[in-house]
């Protein structure tokens, strides 16, 4: 990507989702530690997700109604101040330290990432540039998702767990550097200040594409919750134990980081609805094909596939959205999808083991494989497309 703002907003981006990653393992490791109780470790999943399932739409109004460069920088600094925190937390009676940094670094990565979609067509414009930057980003993910969590246990083990928290703040204030140094952007309007709630769901009720994708999206996402949650359980009963399990989620990143490089060629030549429901179609088939393995021989390239498809899953609705929706919106839009994300994913953490446990494992994946691929049939049946407006280029300011 040759535009010289791109490249900055990517670079911190990565260099924050890298610190917080590392925190990944870490944090309950951490938890578990000082108090020895899997209800507290339980706990910080919690705290991770109830902002954006109580503030997502409210970052959404901000975000559409402030300047978008100054949210995220806001969002970075903020985010560093709250992880300082956990340098505190040395002993059980002060654990609610840990539990007050993670819902605010959580809070600040709910205002930054509906700023950060929203400003990426700023930046790049709505053409073949804005699914290189999707792309880009959707490697980004897979590599720190991939590489973070095993790092940060490792950097735990060897430093201690202060040193991965001053990572961690490092990295916040280097992304804040990094978009402080972009371009600043066209500034708001002043009728920005009457931008609401409401306006951002008349946008989601009225415009064709979001209204089709947002079930579609959280459908997907909390079968596919599900079937991760039961992953684990499934690794140490089948393929070979505890051991194996790792190689199957390697596998996944392996597959996420493939996905993202596929979907760079696929999603300007190939319709988005039928790309879309190709991919939910085959996600459903590989984790029936994971799930149903016996061996690593089959479960691996199963979970490469898995990951694929899964990555084309999630930057083929987010590139239409960012198409389809008028900028002043798209951060309002954008919060509402993350905020569905969320309550999906959570939603399809709990069902999943639950039905597991009531009825059986096999039950419990093949029901989400099914709902899965009657997600691809919903795609193409729900989803009527509608011309995108002409692509705008990059901004000339921005090369």
């Amino acid at each position: 990507m040759k535009i010289r703002d791109f490249r900055l907003l990517w670079t911190g981006r990565t260099v924050s989702l890298l610190g917080s990653w590392l925190l990944v393992i870490a944090i309950p490791a951490h938890v578990y530690t000082l108090t020895g109780s899997l209800l507290a470790t339980g706990l910080t999943l919690v705290a991770e997700y109830l902002p954006p399932l109580l503030l997502g739409p409210i970052a959404g109004v901000l975000t559409d109604r402030w300047d978008r460069r100054r949210v995220m920088i806001t969002a970075d600094l903020f985010r560093a101040a709250a992880v300082t925190l956990m340098l505190f937390a040395t002993a059980g009676h002060s654990l609610w330290l840990v539990y007050a940094a993670l819902v605010a670094e959580s809070a600040g990565a709910v205002l930054f990432r509906p700023a950060a979609q929203a400003h990426v067509p700023v930046v790049v414009g709505t053409g073949s540039g804005l699914s290189s930057a999707n792309s880009l980003n959707a490697v980004a993910d897979g590599t720190v998702r991939l590489v973070a969590p095993p790092l940060g246990a490792a950097i735990m083990t060897f430093a201690g767990f202060p040193v991965l928290i001053w990572i961690d703040i490092a990295s916040y204030l280097v992304s804040a550097a990094a978009i402080a140094v972009t371009a600043r952007g066209p500034r708001p309007a002043a009728d920005r200040r009457s931008v609401d709630l409401a306006g951002g769901w008349k946008v989601v009720r009225d415009l064709p594409t979001a209204r089709a994708l947002l079930p579609l999206t959280a459908v997907f996402l909390a079968a596919n919750a599900s079937l991760s949650a039961l992953l684990v359980p499934f690794g140490i009963e089948k393929p070979g134990g505890s051991e194996q399990i790792g190689l199957v989620v390697s596998a996944l990143g392996i597959g996420f980081l493939l996905g993202a490089v596929l979907i760079r060629r696929l999603v300007d030549r190939v319709r988005p609805r039928h790309l879309l429901a190709a991919s939910q179609f085959a996600t459903a088939v590989a984790f029936f094909v994971l799930f149903g393995s016996t061996s690593l021989a089959v479960a691996v390239p199963a979970a490469v596939a898995i990951g694929v498809f899964g990555s084309m899953t999630l930057v083929t609705p987010q590139t239409a959205l960012q198409r389809a929706v008028p900028n002043e919106a798209l951060g309002r839009v954008s919060a509402v999808f993350l905020t569905a994300e969320a309550l999906a994913t959570l939603l399809g953490a709990l069902a999943g083991p639950l039905l597991a446990h009531t009825v059986s494992l096999s039950a419990a994946v093949m029901a989400a494989c099914v709902v899965t691929a009657g997600g691809a049939l919903a795609t193409i049946v729900l989803w009527r497309e509608t011309p995108c407006p002409l692509s705008t280029p990059a901004p000339a300011h921005s090369t």
